[in-house]
């Protein structure tokens, strides 16, 4: 294990719900949730001033609403995030070629392999350059952890959040762990947490305390193993830089068992839905289809089917998770469901449709041919759909973006990132004035090149620090905290 803390973990702050108040000013200091807004969509994101009503992640889009109901509600614009995630990765690159990206807001990053740090101070340095860095380039705020390890600096970005510094010195981390809940550790979720809680070991001291073999008997040899070692403070991992992945998948855990098998297909089907878009924002088509499924007793099963050529067809998907479920036996409950795609390529085999099974119709409608009926069969254009947060264009008031739409008629607020608060108006969702536009950027570019972040206020603001913090308050077990 290295001797100073030059790994670095970066987290953005709230990123989806920061970049949908930073592109439009009436949200800004307010509630907002970003998710799927159906009778089955889940939070992606909540905004810290959500946050207070217990609005969190993962919760079921119902259950935000009612814990939240005058927040604003958006469908996320993954497109816009991921363009602004390029920047903020464009700026780990510059520190060191070994970067490894969790998430869109989230990475490692080792600073001694850029040769940017090589001791506390200087990765101190390097942390609050990078932090004013990307306020500048994106007019969003980060929080940073540095340590010794991959691990340790994680938890140090947590403990910064939200738009903080910590620095965790070599030398303190057991004394800095041993109060910290289970939870901190990674791998420990609610149902490890709970077993261990009824053994009495809630706090990182307390697996010290109980000892590996106690660890063991509890959990497993594996897990026991790697659980006390964490609770040690030790980790060698390594940051590994961008890999080509070798499957796409997504996963929910359940904080209820799920006993009925129809709600146990439905989530299936969403999650099915979800691995289909995350394969197309990544331009990939996969042909082994996984399904993963943790049972009431904590056993996992894993099942899978490989199609004869790559797929990202979300009625093939669909369906062949929906066989593989036939063949799990779910009557004890469920606590977690997934499902996958492996086997990627970066083309897909146009005629696996025939693969479905059956001639069951799907929601798209036919994927091959489509013969037009007569004109005077035709049913009416569709309505033009309008999601909650995103951005349209009217030929006579500018840019603007959906508050909401239903019966005919569409809402829009009519703001820019660097504009004050703007006036809603109100237009029939055929309006021929109306159009679906393409965001703008969050941060006014000046002549010269410079970037000026956004204030509060919507005015152009410097972000740039003229000089570093003259000082530093101190946290107890040798962490080093900056608050602005």
């Amino acid at each position: 294990m290295r001797t100073a803390p030059t790994i670095l973990h970066l987290d953005m702050d709230a990123f989806f719900a920061s970049v949908e108040q930073a592109s439009k000013p009436s949200l800004r200091g307010k509630a907002v949730v970003v998710g799927g807004l159906g009778p089955r969509g889940v939070v992606a994101t909540a905004s810290y001033e959500a946050r207070v009503f217990g609005v969190h992640s993962a919760m079921p889009m119902g259950q935000a609403r009612r814990l939240a109901p005058h927040a604003a509600y958006l469908v996320p614009r993954f497109t816009f995030y991921r363009s602004i995630s390029e920047r903020v990765m464009e700026l780990l690159r510059a520190l060191s070629p070994l970067v490894e990206p969790l998430s869109l807001d989230e990475a490692f990053v080792d600073l001694e392999a850029g040769q940017v740090a090589w001791d506390e101070r200087s990765a101190r340095l390097a942390g609050v350059k990078l932090r004013a860095d990307i306020r500048a380039v994106t007019g969003l705020t980060g929080s940073v952890g540095l340590a010794a390890s991959k691990m340790l600096a994680k938890i140090a970005s947590e403990e910064a959040k939200p738009d903080g510094l910590v620095v965790i010195e070599p030398g303190t981390e057991r004394a800095m762990l041993a109060p910290m809940s289970v939870r901190t550790l990674p791998g420990v979720g609610p149902a490890t947490g709970d077993h261990l809680r009824r053994a009495g070991i809630t706090t990182v001291g307390e697996i010290v305390e109980a000892g590996e073999d106690e660890l063991v008997r509890l959990l497993g040899k594996a897990h026991g193993h790697g659980l006390y070692a964490m609770a040690l403070a030790r980790d060698d991992r390594p940051v590994v830089a961008e890999r080509e992945a070798k499957s796409v998948s997504v996963e929910d855990t359940y904080d209820v068992d799920i006993h009925d098998r129809t709600r146990v297909g439905l989530e299936v089907q969403r999650l099915a839905e979800r691995c289909v878009r995350r394969l197309r924002e990544a331009r990939l088509s996969g042909r082994t289809i996984v399904l993963k499924v943790r049972r009431y007793d904590f056993s996992t099963l894993t099942r899978s089917e490989t199609l004869r050529g790559p797929t990202d067809d979300p009625a093939v998907i669909r369906e062949a998770a929906a066989r593989l479920l036939d063949s799990v036996d779910t009557t004890g409950g469920v606590r977690l469901l997934g499902v996958g795609v492996s086997g990627l390529a970066d083309y897909t085999q146009e005629d696996l449709f025939a693969q479905a099974a059956g001639e069951r119709a799907i929601e798209q409608g036919p994927v091959e041919e489509h013969v037009a009926a007569p004109a005077e069969e035709q049913p009416a254009l569709a309505e033009r759909r309008w999601p909650a947060g995103h951005d349209v264009r009217h030929a006579g008031f500018g840019h603007g973006w959906v508050q909401g739409s239903g019966l005919g008629r569409v809402t829009v607020r009519f703001e820019t990132p660097s504009s004050e608060p703007g006036r809603v108006r109100t237009f029939r969702v055929d309006d021929p004035d109306l159009e679906a536009a393409d965001p703008l950027p969050l941060v006014l570019r000046e002549p010269d090149g410079g970037g000026a972040a956004l204030g509060t206020g919507g005015h152009a603001v410097s972000s740039v620090p003229a000089s570093l913090p003259k000082s530093w308050s101190g946290s107890g077990g040798g962490a080093a905290t900056s608050r602005p």
